[in-house]
């Protein structure tokens, strides 16, 4: 131990904090030096003439020492060496190039990979480019912030001070410590937003580019930041011209491209411009693919734009099959009945070159259109005989959809019900309703079934169809495997809500998930849980 604090004596700054964590490490693992270690990473954290880097490395040490003992001085004192650090003092690379607005080893954009679709090739830069650290306190802030895990205010009050540091290495690293939290705990994050907004500044791309793209993964709750992507977005066209979703500087680009997405997420028109560019020039229209989907109020202008795309797409090319599940994604979130030509052409092309998920994907959205996409049948009809289960359950749900006809469809329907697409039917009788009661025997005897979501599926199929006389079963099935597998919750959730009063015994439950910190739902990602606490707030306040 003696040997060690010698070290720090004339050490860099790397070296000191390498010194800390090891005197930790070996107070961690011998129980006789534990106590020494401890008063003398007191005494380095509370030392004014240290360095503030290393007074915070001892200062989330010590905390590692005790994890059970963190009082409540420790965020107010980490906020206060995190103020102490300025601009220069780190000198890392990675914390230069931050400062000049250079992404380090991406000056120049990679050689495409032969048959890689882009969406793959920029998933691994996306990878590599998530594990840089920019500055040397990251890990030890990564470390605090695991120590509190679930004292949030406490986190945002940690993270508010790292977006505003002066330090652009610790600012850049903040961001997606922020986005972090928000992801994984409930509770009102505006100020993070707006403070992830702060951080979209035009002389600094790289960390613009990272904000952006936090913003986007957030879904409805990046509104607070909505009028600085707008913002960002106008000065960039203004500064580099109406081209700069295509600029040639790399930076300058992924940054903008970031920003219009983001914005496009929370369907503001204000990204539609830089959105329509893509698609009619080509440069990364997938990226702007993504997301056009979200501007429905554009619908006139996009449809034609991706019908077309979508007729360019060789289905022969497995590769592509990325690019054509976007376009059909994108052409059913708009819900415009003139993109039914070019999803029924698709449907009959993926069929022809035996892309069966695509071609269900297509017929999922072309039902979508109802009525309205009539026209199709045509070629509808025959796939509902379909080999390809996945297609023929597809084809099915369509005819639904499109034609209204019971009577065809739900002995096609109950047929599937002994097969592995027996979900997806049950969830087209439940959408046809009482008409669909010759079913309800067999949706009964899934009520059995070893898997949870055939379980949920039936039985929220049998209270559709079967009403009121179903309803006991029917909240017993649901609640048993929301406990078995928290991943149904948004299923059980929604058939909950529409029971009404007769979800009344799940109401302890409901109330119970709303009490979580932690967030739920399915992938627990942000929009699913937010739409779970929606539903949990709707029951509770219907009961």
């Amino acid at each position: 131990m003696e040997v060690l604090r010698g070290l720090l004596a004339g050490s860099g700054m790397v070296e000191r904090l390498l010194v800390v964590e090891t005197v930790a490490t070996v107070a961690l693992r011998d129980a006789a030096a534990h106590g020494a270690a401890s008063g003398w990473l007191d005494a380095l954290a509370g030392d004014a003439a240290e360095m503030p880097e290393v007074r915070l490395a001892a200062l989330v040490h010590r905390a590692r020492c005790t994890p059970g003992e963190i009082g409540d001085a420790v965020v107010p004192a980490a906020v206060g060496m995190l103020r102490r650090i300025t601009p220069g003092e780190t000198g890392g690379e990675n914390d230069a190039a931050c400062r000049a607005g250079a992404e380090p080893g991406d000056a120049a954009d990679p050689a495409p990979s032969p048959g890689v679709p882009p969406q793959i090739a920029a998933a691994f830069e996306d990878l590599e480019r998530h594990a840089r650290a920019h500055a040397p306190t990251t890990s030890l802030l990564e470390a605090l912030h695991t120590l509190l895990d679930d004292r949030v205010p406490e986190r945002t009050v940690l993270l508010a001070e790292q977006l505003c540091s002066a330090d652009p290495g610790v600012r850049y690293d903040a961001i997606r410590m922020a986005r972090e939290l928000i992801g994984h705990w409930r509770g009102d994050h505006t100020g993070l937003v707006v403070l992830i907004g702060g951080c979209l500044l035009p002389g600094d791309a790289y960390t613009a580019a990272a904000a952006a793209e936090a913003i986007g993964s957030l879904g409805l709750l990046g509104e607070p930041a909505r009028e600085a992507l707008a913002s960002y977005v106008g000065e960039a066209r203004a500064e580099h011209g109406p081209r700069v979703w295509a600029a040639r500087d790399r930076l300058v680009r992924r940054a903008h491209q970031e920003a219009v997405r983001a914005l496009a997420r929370l369907g503001d028109l204000r990204a539609l411009p830089c959105v329509l560019a893509a698609l009619d020039e080509g440069a990364d229209a997938w990226r702007a693919v993504q997301v056009a989907g979200h501007l429905a109020g554009a619908a006139g202008d996009l449809t034609p734009r991706l019908s077309r795309l979508l007729a360019e797409v060789d289905f022969a090319d497995a590769s592509q099959s990325m690019s054509a599940h976007a376009l059909v994604s994108a052409l059913r979130e708009l819900a415009d009945p003139a993109a039914a030509a070019a999803l029924t052409g698709a449907i009959s092309a993926a069929v022809r070159e035996e892309q069966w998920h695509t071609a269900a994907a297509a017929l999922n959205a072309l039902a979508s259109f109802g009525p309205g996409a009539a026209l199709a049948l045509g070629v509808v009809r025959p796939l509902a005989d379909a080999q390809d289960l996945h297609v023929r359950a597809a084809a099915t749900a369509a005819l639904w959809e499109l034609e209204g006809e019971a009577a065809d469809v739900v002995p096609r329907l109950v047929e599937l019900l002994d097969t592995h697409e027996r979900d997806e039917a049950a969830e087209v009788l439940g959408r046809i309703g009482p008409a669909a009661a010759p079913a309800l025997p067999r949706l009964r005897t899934m009520l059995t079934a070893g898997y949870e979501w055939t379980r949920v599926y039936a039985a929220a199929a049998l209270w559709e169809i079967g009403g009121a006389a179903e309803a006991p079963a029917v909240v017993e099935t649901l609640l048993e495997a929301w406990a078995e597998n928290d991943a149904t919750s948004n299923h059980v959730l929604a058939c909950l809500s529409r029971m009404g009063p007769a979800a009344r015994p799940a109401l302890p439950r409901v109330r119970e998930e709303l009490m979580l910190l932690r967030r739920s739902g399915r992938f627990r990602s942000i929009s699913n849980d937010e739409e779970l606490q929606a539903a949990c707030r709707t029951i509770t306040a219907g009961l």
